[in-house]
C-alpha cells in the first residue's frame, strides 16, 4: 500500500536535498582570536605607546633615516618587548583564569595546534602594530632626509623578534600559575633590555628588538636583523616545543639555533656594523668662497647652510689667504681646509631640515677660520684683534647680548683688567669696520696669513 503525503496548503514540498538549508560553518578560532577580545586591544596599545614616544623625539630622527631606525628599534626594545611578555602572559594565563583547562583537553584538535591558535594572533597583532608605527616613522622622515634610505631587514627582524616575545610571554602565562606574572615579566624585560643596551661589550647585541646604528655614520649589515630575529624567535620556539610539542626533546633542534645566532652576533660584535658609504662623501657648492661642502649624508641641507654663510662669504669676497673649502667628513681638516660646524646629531642644530639658529652657526663657522685646532685661544693683543674679526665676519645678536651682560657683570664686580679688555675689543671692531672694502681686504687678507697659528707673537698678527 502507498500513501501519499500531499503538502500543507501554501506549502511546496522540497524538490531536492539542496532546497534544506545548510547550516553554517562555525567561525575558526584563529580568526575569532584575531578580531576579538584581548590581543586587538593589546596590538592598539602598544601602536598608541610606540607612536607617543616616537613623537616626543621627532626632533631627533626627522630628516635622518639612520636616527630614525635607532628611535624605532629603540622604542621596540624598551617599550615593545616588555609590553609583547606581559601581554603574552596575560593572555597564556586565560585558560586558567576562565576555568577553561578541561575544556581544551577534550577538544579534538592536538595540544601544538591549540597553543598556536591561542598564542599566534596575539604575536601577529603585535609585530603588525610595529610595523605600522613604523610606517608612520618613515613618513614623517621621508619629506626631510635627502640621502640613504629605510632598512627593511632591521624592521622586519624587529617585528619578528617581537613576536617571538609575546610568544616567550604566552609559555610563562600557560606555566606559571601566578596572577603577576605579566606585570614581573614586563619589569623583568625592561631592566634586561636596559641593562643589554647600555653594555659596552658585544653581549649589547643580544638585546631583543635593538638593531644598533649609529646614526647615518654607522649602518648594519644587512643579516644582522635576521639573525638577531632567529635568536629570539629560535628560544620562542623552542618553549613552545617543550610546553606544547608531543615530543619535548625536539625543542632542542630550536633551542640550537637560537644558541648559535647568539654566538654569531657576540662573536661578530662591531662587524655587524659598517661604515657608511655616503659619509665618506661630500657635496660641495664650489659659487663661494671658501666653497661650502656638506656630508654626503645629508645633501639636501647644501642651501640651508649656503645661505646661513652668506654674510659670512660676502664679507670674505676678494680676501687672499682663505681656506680653499668648509669640509664636511668628521676628520682633522687639511692645511687648505676649514672645518664645517656639526650638523650632527639632529635635534640640535638642525632640526626637520632647517637650522635652528643660522646666525650662531654662521658665528661658528667664522671661529674655525680663527686659529683652528688650537688647544688654547691666544691672550693679549692678538686676542683682542681675533674677537674683533670674529664679531665683523659674523654678527651674532646673541652673542652681542651675552657679552653685554658680561660687560655689565664686569663693571658691577669693579674689574677694570676685563672692562679694559673690552674696551680694547670695541675700538679694535670699530677700526675694522671703518676701514673702506679695499682697506678691509688687504687687512683681512695679512691676517689670515697668520691666522692658522696658534701662539703667535703680537708683532706678527696685523693690529687694528
Amino acid at each position: 500500500m502507498i500513501v501519499r503525503v500531499r503538502p500543507r496548503p501554501g506549502r511546496t514540498a522540497p524538490s531536492s536535498d539542496s532546497d534544506f538549508p545548510v547550516p553554517r560553518s562555525a567561525p575558526h578560532p584563529f580568526g575569532v582570536e584575531s578580531r576579538r577580545g584581548f590581543a586587538p586591544w593589546a596590538a592598539v596599545g602598544l601602536l598608541l605607546a610606540l607612536a607617543w614616544a616616537m613623537a616626543a623625539k621627532a626632533d631627533q630622527w626627522q630628516g635622518s633615516w639612520g636616527d630614525a631606525t635607532e628611535t624605532a628599534t629603540s622604542a621596540a626594545a624598551m617599550i615593545g618587548v616588555p609590553f609583547a611578555l606581559a601581554a603574552g602572559a596575560w593572555q597564556g594565563g586565560r585558560e586558567r583564569r576562565l576555568r577553561m583547562t578541561e575544556l581544551r583537553s577534550s577538544s579534538a584538535r592536538s595540544r601544538p595546534v591549540q597553543f598556536l591558535v591561542a598564542a599566534l594572533p596575539l604575536a601577529g597583532l603585535l609585530a603588525l602594530a610595529y610595523l605600522v608605527a613604523v610606517v608612520g616613522v618613515l613618513a614623517a622622515c621621508a619629506p626631510y632626509a635627502s640621502a640613504g634610505g629605510p632598512a627593511p631587514t632591521a624592521y622586519a627582524g624587529t617585528a619578528v623578534s617581537l613576536a617571538a616575545c609575546a610568544v616567550l610571554g604566552h609559555v610563562a602565562g600557560r606555566v606559571v600559575s601566578f596572577r603577576l606574572t605579566a606585570p614581573l615579566l614586563a619589569i623583568g624585560g625592561y631592566v634586561v633590555e636596559g641593562a643589554l643596551g647600555t653594555q659596552q661589550s658585544d653581549l649589547s647585541y643580544l638585546a631583543f628588538c635593538l638593531v644598533r646604528v649609529s646614526g647615518d655614520d654607522k649602518i648594519a649589515v644587512w643579516w644582522y636583523p635576521l639573525v638577531a630575529a632567529l635568536w629570539a624567535g629560535g628560544l620562542a620556539a623552542a618553549a613552545v616545543v617543550a610546553v606544547a610539542g608531543h615530543r619535548r626533546v625536539a625543542a632542542l633542534l630550536p633551542l640550537a639555533a637560537a644558541l648559535g645566532a647568539a654566538t654569531l652576533l657576540v662573536q661578530t660584535g662591531d662587524g655587524l656594523l659598517r661604515d657608511n658609504p655616503l659619509a665618506r662623501r661630500q657635496v660641495c657648492d664650489t659659487s663661494t668662497v671658501p666653497d661650502i661642502c656638506v656630508n654626503g649624508t645629508r645633501p639636501g641641507m647644501l642651501p640651508e647652510v649656503k645661505r646661513a654663510l652668506s654674510g659670512l662669504t660676502d664679507r670674505l669676497a676678494g680676501v687672499r689667504n682663505l681656506p680653499v673649502r668648509y669640509e664636511d667628513l668628521g676628520r682633522r681638516p687639511r692645511d687648505d681646509e676649514a672645518e664645517l660646524p656639526s650638523l650632527a646629531p639632529i635635534g640640535w642644530s638642525v632640526v626637520r631640515g632647517r637650522l635652528t639658529d643660522p646666525s650662531r652657526y654662521a658665528r661658528e663657522a667664522a671661529w674655525t677660520l680663527l686659529r683652528p685646532g688650537c688647544d688654547e685661544p691666544p691672550a693679549g693683543p692678538v686676542a683682542v684683534t681675533d674677537e674683533a674679526v670674529l664679531r665683523w665676519l659674523a654678527p651674532d645678536t646673541g652673542s652681542e647680548a651675552a657679552r653685554a651682560d658680561q660687560v655689565a657683570r664686569a663693571r658691577k664686580d669693579g674689574d677694570r683688567d676685563r672692562l679694559a679688555t673690552y674696551r680694547a675689543e670695541d675700538r679694535a671692531y670699530a677700526r675694522l669696520a671703518a676701514m673702506t672694502d679695499g682697506e678691509r681686504r688687504s687687512w683681512l687678507g695679512r691676517y689670515f696669513a697668520t691666522a692658522g697659528r696658534c701662539a703667535p707673537e703680537p708683532n706678527e698678527v696685523p693690529s687694528l
